[in-house]
């Protein structure tokens, strides 16, 4: 249940953010790259935490460099929580560790807030 939620709160961020680019639905202006930039970085850092959950797996075995876990909270941070959302329920990867977890909704919060702020105090 809680993973069906999760995902399709990643989605809908994503889809809102296009709509809001394509129908141009608030009073400012959205340049084409903001929507871009969310869907490019949370492609990244879904990327990421699929790099990590395979040299997780490889390294039961041997020693392999993996991604550190502050690299995957600023890439959210910095916008790409929707992916690093999907990555986290598709893949089963980094949704046991309780601190991985806090530090990563602080992250959503402090990105969503940023956001709206932004969009607050633009229009």
């Amino acid at each position: 249940m809680i993973k069906k939620i999760l995902i399709t709160f990643s989605l809908l961020y994503l889809a809102a953010i296009w709509l809001a680019y394509l129908l141009q639905y608030l009073p400012v202006y959205i340049p084409i790259y903001v929507p871009g930039y969310i869907s490019v970085l949370s492609a990244i850092t879904f990327l990421m935490y699929a790099w990590d959950k395979r040299q997780a797996k490889r390294s039961s075995h041997k020693k392999v460099n993996r991604t550190p876990e502050r690299t995957l909270q600023l890439l959210a941070l910095f916008g790409g929580w929707p992916g690093a959302l999907l990555a986290q329920q598709l893949l089963r990867h980094k949704s046991q560790k309780r601190r991985f977890i806090v530090v990563l909704w602080l992250c959503i919060l402090i990105n969503v807030g940023a956001v709206g702020s932004l969009l607050y105090y633009l229009v």
